[in-house]
């Protein structure tokens, strides 16, 4: 009989179990002490990986148990996870907007990469490297991460899209930089020249296919998922179509994150992408969470401190190179010297994609494999130390310019407009009069049909299951001048306004009730105003009456005003009596918004 103490995890149970102990364990540990999760993932991938723990499995099975001995066993789901990134950016842009930054992709994201690249190129040729040696390595060094800037960057900001045309372009020369250094190592130009036009031309085709399908297609696929009602069938769907279109550009040479990209473009157009976004966001996470951790095991601690003074005089020279060109292109193009100078030293990093490169030079012969494994290095802890250059980048623009609000104020239509929960009847009319008054709105409903009958009327409708924690603020509740809760469920909009009083104390939140009880409830949940229908259509049946009798309308408009604010205070005493007394925003109170309580625990 076998002895328990003896079993040891097969590879795909013991990586999993390292992979979710770290997620759920290890990260909110790091997070506890106000440490990046992507250091700590870096971090736990070192101490895990055949560097570490990893490799001391052969003389302690039972550290299988917490370590993981083969990072290439993790290299699909690492993959996976910057594919969902790609799909995740494809989601936030639209054609329009992809359109309006050709200048910076085309232009600063050419010259970002390709002058970066020469100015490293050119001090590896000073410090003894060939020229074919210092291009290949200039071009991979020149890379920028992908994964961890989008992460940290808004994109809405005036840093995060300079950021994001400058990795748009990266993503894209990809392909072309590989074929350029086949050609470079084995000599044969022209033949390689020959099969990089016709993979470009093929990718080509394949895109623009790729954007007639999808145009008809999706939106009928996440139409049909939608009116399931299914969270499990939408999540399908999503995963899906992210897949196919990857394998597509990926069978004809083409990047996977192309296709990613592409997809991602085609559902942004599309009133579901916000809820694609909201199911697809746990699984990027971890699967980039999975990414970090292969960063992490491709350090090995021996040469690191046998070449400590080397590595950190190519890590430093390589920054300051990249931050330099980046800064000084993004000047010379009109940006200002805050944004210039945060978004150089963000994209100063190299990229996960360098690793990728580097792995090329050395099968093309243009780089001995103990020189890559030094720049996979130098590599790894520029990756591991992007958040900190992402904090320097930050304090440094707001020494250069004190007037600058870069970072956390988007400039899009998101801000200040008013969130309509529910596109029925009484939201698309409190629609109407918002647009009345010219101010913004956007409409949130869960009915695909409803959805669509809105965008047709000219209504600003997107799909969204409101009811999930993270939805609002998906959609911009932070910076929402109200909440309207508009639907026809009492117990949804109670659980609503509890859930949107205690993530946002300040935010107005007006809520339909069916009567002064149910309007009572929702004072006590934390609502700013409950409206009851019931006593709405009495005033209206009211004043109707008193205008046909003869009654002039001056005075009924006072007294049915008068009326209405008599049953309000009414209603809200009754919403107190059951309640222990409970602190007020004075600041609420000074305004003239009716106070509301804090959220019950």
């Amino acid at each position: 009989m076998a002895n328990p103490t003896d079993f040891v995890p097969t590879s795909s149970l013991g990586d999993a179990l390292v992979i979710l102990g770290a997620a759920g364990i290890v990260i909110p540990l790091f997070a506890r002490f106000r440490i990046t999760p992507v250091i700590g993932f870096i971090l736990v991938g070192l101490l895990v990986g055949p560097f570490g723990l990893g490799g001391l499995v052969s003389d302690y099975a039972w550290l299988s148990y917490v370590s993981i001995s083969d990072p290439e066993r993790l290299t699909p789901f690492a993959e996976f996870g910057i594919t969902l990134l790609l799909f995740s950016i494809g989601l936030e842009l639209s054609f329009e907007r992809l359109w309006k930054m050709r200048r910076t992709i085309f232009r600063i994201g050419a010259m970002e990469l390709f002058g970066g690249g020469l100015l490293i190129a050119l001090v590896l040729m000073a410090l003894g490297n060939s020229l074919a040696t210092a291009l290949a390595l200039g071009l991979a060094l020149a890379l920028s991460s992908t994964a961890l800037v989008l992460r940290i960057a808004d994109t809405r900001t005036p840093v995060g899209r300079a950021a994001l045309g400058t990795l748009l372009f990266e993503d894209i020369a990809l392909v072309p930089i590989i074929f350029l250094l086949g050609a470079m190592g084995r000599g044969d130009s022209q033949q390689n020249l020959g099969d990089l036009l016709s993979t470009l031309g093929l990718g080509a085709l394949v895109v623009v296919a790729l954007l007639g399908f999808g145009r008809f297609f999706l939106p009928l696929l996440f139409a049909q998922a939608a009116r399931t009602k299914s969270p499990e069938l939408f999540l399908a769907a999503s995963l899906l179509v992210v897949i196919v279109a990857s394998l597509v550009t990926a069978a004809v040479g083409l990047s996977p994150i192309v296709g990613a990209l592409v997809a991602g473009l085609l559902i942004a157009e599309t009133e579901y992408h916000v809820e694609v976004e909201a199911m697809l966001g746990p699984f990027k996470g971890l699967a980039l969470g999975v990414f970090l951790l292969t960063v992490g095991m491709s350090i090995d601690m021996t040469v690191v401190w046998d070449r400590l003074g080397e590595i950190l005089l190519a890590t430093t020279l390589v920054l300051a190179a990249k931050a330099l060109v980046t800064g000084i292109l993004l000047r010379l193009h009109g940006s200002r010297m805050a944004t210039a100078t945060e978004a150089g030293i963000l994209l100063a990093s190299p990229s996960e994609t360098t690793l990728i490169v580097l792995t090329s030079a050395v099968a093309a012969g243009l780089i001995r494999a103990d020189a890559a494994q030094f720049w996979q290095i130098v590599t790894a802890l520029g990756l591991t130390i992007t958040p900190l250059l992402a904090i320097l980048g930050r304090w440094l623009a707001r020494r250069v310019d004190q007037a600058g609000a870069l970072h956390s104020h988007p400039d899009d239509d998101a801000r200040h407009r008013s969130l309509i929960i529910g596109g029925g009847r009484v939201g698309t009319l409190v629609a109407e009069m918002l647009v009345a008054h010219d101010k913004p709105y956007l409409i949130i409903d869960a009915d695909t049909d409803q959805v669509r009958e809105n965008r047709r009327l000219g209504f600003k409708t997107e799909f969204g299951d409101a009811a999930r924690n993270d939805a609002l603020a998906r959609f911009g509740a932070e910076q929402a001048s109200a909440v309207i809760l508009t639907m026809d469920d009492p117990v949804a909009i109670k659980r609503m306004v509890r859930q949107l009083r205690r993530a946002y104390p300040d935010l107005p939140i007006i809520a339909r009730a069916r009567d002064a009880s149910n309007a009572a409830a929702l004072y006590r949940a934390g609502a700013s105003h409950a409206v009851p229908e019931t006593l709405e259509a009495s005033l209206q049946l009211s004043e109707a009456v008193l205008v046909d009798i003869g009654v002039p309308m001056g005075p009924v408009i006072a007294s049915i005003h008068e009326k209405r604010d008599e049953f309000r205070a009414q209603i809200m005493e009754e919403g107190e009596l059951d309640e222990k007394p409970l602190l007020r925003s004075s600041r609420l109170r000074g305004h003239g918004v009716p106070p509301s309580p804090n959220p019950l625990p």
